[in-house]
């Protein structure tokens, strides 16, 4: 917009200066009517309705599709992830945990997948919920929660920043990883293996600022290996960080106290020092006497 001045002259310069061509205004009216007949809107980054703490990324998405009340998008919201496989108390702990936080004003973010995901939406369906999905709007996944699918877009917001006809890939899940730490405070894990997408939305929220918390699992559970490993990398980070900090304090009292040459070199013995002189004296004057008497015998 800078170099050229207007979005109309941006896009017509866009196939000169990059491979990528703007679709064909067919094209964008095609999506634009199915997108209306659904019930959803576009809301690009520039937008007043554009979710603030997203805006704030490095590269937010430049639109995100959007069923439900926008108004959810700009509520304080806390995510809420973990394993697709969980347990029993981990799917207990994540419903009560949404529910404690849609209780305490937060709206919870999550992905929508099996497991976890599903109860934390379950949890906060009553005080609103936003879930973020890899594919269109038009392609929720997994297929067994399309029922919770529609709740929540009677009673939140579903987000996507791809476009309708778009079928989730691998690829795409880290994408919307992203944009659930980006949508949130702070990103609460329950129950994540070594290898999974709960860590990588970890990493994301790290990068991006926001509070990383995990609740702790079974040693022996290996769906909670990730999430206890965190805890651990935390921890030993924070005790880091505190040693670090009670040596700065050390080196803040000592630099601004007085020099005390007793305290660093130890008391200087005058006494014992002026003993030594005078034996050294006494040495000399009997050498000089010896000499003189030589010489005259």
């Amino acid at each position: 917009m800078a170099r050229f001045k207007s979005a109309s002259a941006a896009l017509e310069a866009l196939p000169r200066i990059s491979e990528a061509k703007p679709p064909a205004e067919a094209r964008i009216d095609e999506e634009l009517d199915a997108l209306d007949a659904m019930g959803a809107r576009l809301i690009a980054s520039c937008e007043p309705d554009y979710p603030p703490l997203l805006a704030q990324l490095d590269a937010p998405p430049p639109l995100l599709g959007v069923r439900g009340d926008v108004r959810w998008l700009k509520q304080p919201a806390i995510a809420l992830i973990g394993a697709r496989q969980g347990s029993a108390a981990a799917l207990m702990l994540a419903q009560q945990i949404a529910s404690d936080l849609g209780a305490a004003g937060f709206v919870v973010v999550s992905g929508m997948a099996r497991g976890v995901d599903a109860a934390a939406h379950k949890g906060a369906l009553e005080t609103g919920t936003v879930a973020v999905l890899a594919g269109g709007l038009d392609h929720p996944y997994p297929p067994q929660n399309l029922k919770l699918h529609e709740a929540i877009v009677e009673r939140g917001a579903v987000v996507s920043e791809a476009p309708l006809g778009a079928v989730a890939r691998a690829r795409d899940f880290a994408r919307r990883n992203s944009i659930i730490s980006g949508l949130s405070r702070a990103v609460v894990i329950i129950e994540a293996a070594l290898r999974s997408g709960s860590l990588i939305t970890a990493r994301a929220a790290a990068d991006q600022g926001r509070d990383v918390m995990a609740a702790p699992g079974s040693p022996l559970d290996a769906r909670a290996r990730g999430s206890n490993a965190l805890i651990k990398q935390r921890r030993n980070a924070h005790r880091g960080r505190r040693r670090h900090h009670r040596s700065a304090r050390r080196w803040r009292a000592a630099a601004a106290a007085p020099f005390d040459r007793t305290a660093v070199c130890g008391p200087r013995d005058r006494s014992a020092a002026g003993s030594a002189e005078e034996d050294r004296g006494a040495a000399f004057a009997d050498a000089d006497t010896r000499q003189r008497s030589g010489a005259s015998g």
